[in-house]
């Protein structure tokens, strides 16, 4: 189980910055910016670092907006399960510029590729755009693509400490 963090910046426009990545698992969809958390970095710290990584936008840890916090897993390889904080970001500087692994796209709410993007995505993401806050597991299939079940839950707050203890164990053996 790794921890993991997923960024969605959003312009003064409402516009929603969308990467596509260009390789490895998930390769042609679309997606926030995001990915595993270092040694003794926070979910926070995480998030940023990725943004920047994959964007080239600078953004503050105190700035995010925590919307969501998923278990995602992957019952038929257990080597992609992880759990992930869900951030939005509208205070943010630099200039968007693609990398080697992302395609950045600013893109209004109509213009969202859902049918590009993982399965799981074309239903929480419009919900977290709403406004409402979730939590909870998303089981996918054999496929490793496709969602058997999510169960997830509205929240008034999304505590960053829920997944701490799941972590630790990951990190510390």
């Amino acid at each position: 189980m790794k921890p993991t963090t997923l960024v969605f910046p959003i312009d003064e426009q409402n516009r929603i910055l969308l990467g596509r990545k260009k390789r490895g698992f998930g390769a042609d969809k679309y997606n926030g910016f995001g990915g595993k958390l270092e040694a003794g970095e926070s979910f926070r710290d995480c998030a940023i670092r990725e943004l920047f990584e994959e964007s080239g936008l600078h953004g503050r840890p105190e700035d995010l907006e925590c919307v969501a916090a998923f278990d995602f897993q992957f019952p038929f390889d257990e080597s992609l399960t992880h759990v992930g904080y869900v951030y939005f970001l509208r205070t943010f500087t630099g200039h968007v510029e693609e990398t080697d692994e992302m395609e950045p796209h600013w893109l209004t709410v109509d213009e969202i590729p859902y049918e590009r993007m993982w399965d799981g995505d074309r239903q929480w993401l419009p919900m977290l755009l709403e406004g409402k806050k979730l939590k909870g597991p998303i089981v996918f299939g054999r496929d490793n693509s496709s969602v058997d079940k999510m169960d997830l839950t509205t929240v008034d707050t999304v505590l960053e400490s829920e997944h701490l203890a799941r972590i630790d164990l990951y990190i510390n053996g």
